[in-house]
């Protein structure tokens, strides 16, 4: 089971976006994209795809292990253990002992 999933909110706690914070949008691998974070710009040329061509906004994936999710509670950087209950496995923060839930499970 992985730590952290699509909706949650994350912390990057080391390179060029440190102290920013963000939603998790896509997860591949051991890297993920968080909206607003790691943005460039990116020339491109006339295809078939893209018939203008010219100059594109594109998000680029950060390593997972450079973010840490956010405390709804504290609303500060946690850890975060997975504790099972039952059958079922659920992940907590470590220091407020609370169950996390994205955003995307509340919908």
């Amino acid at each position: 089971m992985n730590k952290i999933k699509v909706g949650d909110t994350v912390f990057v706690r080391s390179g060029k976006y440190r102290t920013k914070s963000g939603t998790v949008e896509k997860i591949a691998n051991d890297r993920i994209f968080v909206s607003e974070i790691n943005k460039v710009m990116k020339h491109q040329k006339k295809s078939e795809i893209n018939p203008q061509g010219g100059i594109i906004e594109k998000t680029l994936s950060i390593h997972i292990s450079n973010v840490m999710l956010i405390d709804s509670k504290t609303k500060k950087p946690s850890r975060v253990r997975i504790k099972q209950s039952g059958k079922t496995k659920v992940r907590e923060y470590i220091k407020s002992s609370e169950e996390v839930v994205s955003q995307k499970e509340s919908k």
